[in-house]
């Protein structure tokens, strides 16, 4: 078990499966994703207001690679980067991937997991915050980022969230996850 405030890190095995190049095509597909939700719900990125193009440095400390992020509506770009490139960004914010999705998804409070530091953010902090209840107020859900309806999104949103607590599950129980010193 891990102690109540650290971070809940992918297991080695995941880590392994995800070297830096393997990461280079999400890039290109969550730009895709971002654009087509860009397209469908317009008003979430004129809530972001002038953060629409701050460049946002996501950081999942437990994976070789990060992402510099962009929302700027249908121009939005996600891009693969070192770790160095992501640091240059206006706003960085970093944790552990499956913390990250939390707080995507919403299963977990941004706010809790900052002040337990379990994720850190430095930069332009209007921005981040523009960020955090532009992503609170949408409730986004995974068929959401893939424009998926009906009985497929349901599917979807359920075998992705699923996946997701078995993922935290196993992260929780696994003791050589734990970040190292």
């Amino acid at each position: 078990m891990r102690p109540p405030n650290a971070e809940p890190m992918l297991p080695g095995l995941f880590r392994q499966l995800f070297p830096a190049v393997a990461g280079l095509p999400l890039g290109p597909l969550l730009t895709l994703s971002l654009r087509s939700l860009a397209r469908r719900r317009p008003g979430l990125f004129e809530r972001l207001g002038e953060s629409r193009s701050a460049c946002f440095g996501i950081d999942p400390v437990d994976l070789a690679f990060a992402f510099r992020v962009v929302p700027e509506g249908q121009r939005s770009s996600v891009r693969v980067v070192s770790k160095d490139e992501a640091a240059r960004s206006d706003v960085q914010i970093k944790g552990p991937l499956l913390t990250l999705l939390g707080l995507l998804d919403g299963t977990l409070d941004g706010d809790a997991m900052f002040f337990s530091r379990v994720i850190s953010i430095s930069g332009r902090t209007e921005a981040v915050l523009a960020l955090r209840n532009t992503i609170e107020d949408a409730e986004l859900r995974p068929a959401d980022l893939l424009g998926l309806h009906g009985i497929l999104a349901r599917c979807v949103d359920t075998g992705v969230l699923g996946a997701l607590s078995i993922a935290r599950r196993l992260a929780d129980k696994n003791p050589s996850g734990a970040r190292e010193a």
